[in-house]
């Protein structure tokens, strides 16, 4: 074999063998790579998880202190009801003990009013039959002189004046005393009925007039 074709022949091979590394390089540097860009796929999907895993905690602690003070409002719910019970049963055991007085007081009033009108009829009528027959006017009689009376002060009364209540066909006049918060001091009055030195004389539909002991006639009007 002559020298040049035996040095072709190397050359030819060292080209394979350093072609073939270079290929085995090649494939080695892109398995290389892909594990890269798989490690790094990984690393960013840990990273998800792991935020993702920090967010379930955050949530988690959020839903524990939710969760006690629902529970917190809940017992004080219980003890809210537990004192506002007895509080309402007290008012409905007043409520019906003032109803049974108002019917009671309204019976009784209803007495009073009746035998006040009927000794006033009999009076009308004891007037009428003691009463001298008067002369005719003449006119020559003189008209006695009117004289301008001072306008009474009015007085204010020594309780508050409520409204009206409607008993049995009867208007009472619902009154307590200043500054009274309770049911139990309610009182009504109906006509012919007095309260202390105020007797009420006329329960008008604005207005209630009282005849007061040693003052003129007192209108109180009504709310």
């Amino acid at each position: 074999m002559k020298a040049t074709t035996f040095q072709t022949l190397i050359v030819g091979l060292l080209c394979l063998a350093i072609a073939g590394l270079s290929g085995g390089l090649y494939n080695q540097y892109q398995h290389v790579a892909d594990l890269q860009s798989t490690n790094t796929q990984y690393r960013q999907t840990l990273d998800t998880l792991q935020r993702d895993s920090n967010a379930l905690k955050d949530a988690q602690e959020q839903l524990q202190f939710a969760l006690k003070d629902l529970k917190q409002m809940v017992d004080s719910g219980e003890q809210q009801a537990n004192t506002l019970d007895p509080m309402l049963d007290q008012w409905a055991q007043e409520i019906q003990e003032l109803r049974d007085g108002l019917a009671a007081r309204a019976t009784a009033a209803d007495m009073t009013t009746l035998r006040a009108r009927l000794e006033h009829v009999e009076q009308q009528l004891m007037d009428l039959k003691t009463q001298p027959s008067l002369p005719p006017p003449t006119s020559s009689a003189t008209k006695p002189k009117q004289t301008t009376r001072p306008k009474p002060i009015p007085l204010s009364p020594p309780f508050s004046v409520l409204g009206v209540e409607s008993r049995g066909g009867e208007r009472f006049l619902a009154v307590a005393p200043h500054g009274s918060r309770s049911l139990r001091d309610v009182r009504l009055l109906h006509s012919g009925e007095q309260l202390g030195a105020w007797h009420l004389k006329v329960l008008e539909p604005n207005s209630a007039i009282f005849a007061v002991t040693a003052q003129p006639d007192q209108t109180v009007h009504l709310p």
